[in-house]
């Protein structure tokens, strides 16, 4: 077993729980695997994850702080909880505004949340996280993608059809790359299936 399996388990049960909080009683730096190991769970064990997370903000600030906050977003997400996963996602991109040089994937999960939700109330703070994070030479294709698909729908529902068009092509295009364009990881960060319902949406879009 490598050193750091017990803070990946991907199932959870009694004999599991008891295994990793021993690990974590007995280590030097307890809030990573805390973190960690929380992220692994969010899909499946949302409530584990938050609780993990809880434990991991009592031990005070960690230069992860920003990614505990989006996990906990993923977490709230995954029971149905809205609110409490916009305030997470806020969270992290305040702790990002301080400390700029640590990112997450906080910009992208907010922006297009609000978009393909429809909160209008939150529209001009989505747009303002797109401009504090434009696009980018570097990015993967599947960044792209998201950048430019929640400044369309926000565009569209705003009225700006000229915006909301340029940018839904702009997403497609993104979308229908077949190669990262870094030599060494062609395949990664690639948009492929996912996402189905937002490129018919974006398409739309583009059709009308």
């Amino acid at each position: 077993m490598a050193r750091d399996d017990w803070f990946r388990n991907e199932q959870w049960d009694a004999v599991t729980e008891a295994h990793f909080l021993e690990n974590v009683r007995r280590a030097k730096g307890k809030a990573q695997p805390l973190r960690i190991q929380a992220g692994y769970l969010v899909a499946t064990y949302p409530r584990t994850a938050l609780a993990l997370l809880d434990k991991y903000f009592a031990l005070g600030d960690h230069f992860d702080k920003a990614q505990a906050f989006l996990d906990q977003a993923e977490a709230h997400l995954a029971l149905g909880e809205q609110e409490q996963a916009l305030q997470s996602l806020r969270d992290a991109l305040q702790r990002e505004r301080e400390f700029p040089n640590l990112r997450t994937q906080a910009w992208s999960r907010y922006a297009l949340l609000v978009a393909v939700k429809r909160l209008e109330h939150l529209y001009e703070s989505a747009l303002q996280v797109l401009r504090e994070n434009p696009v980018q030479p570097h990015w993967f294709p599947v960044d792209s993608f998201r950048w430019n698909a929640a400044f369309a729908l926000i565009a569209d529902a705003q009225g700006l059809r000229d915006y909301a068009e340029e940018s839904a092509n702009q997403a497609l295009k993104f979308a229908n790359l077949s190669h990262s364009g870094f030599r060494h990881h062609p395949d990664v960060g690639l948009v492929g299936s996912d996402y189905d319902r937002l490129k018919k949406e974006l398409g739309r879009i583009v059709q009308r």
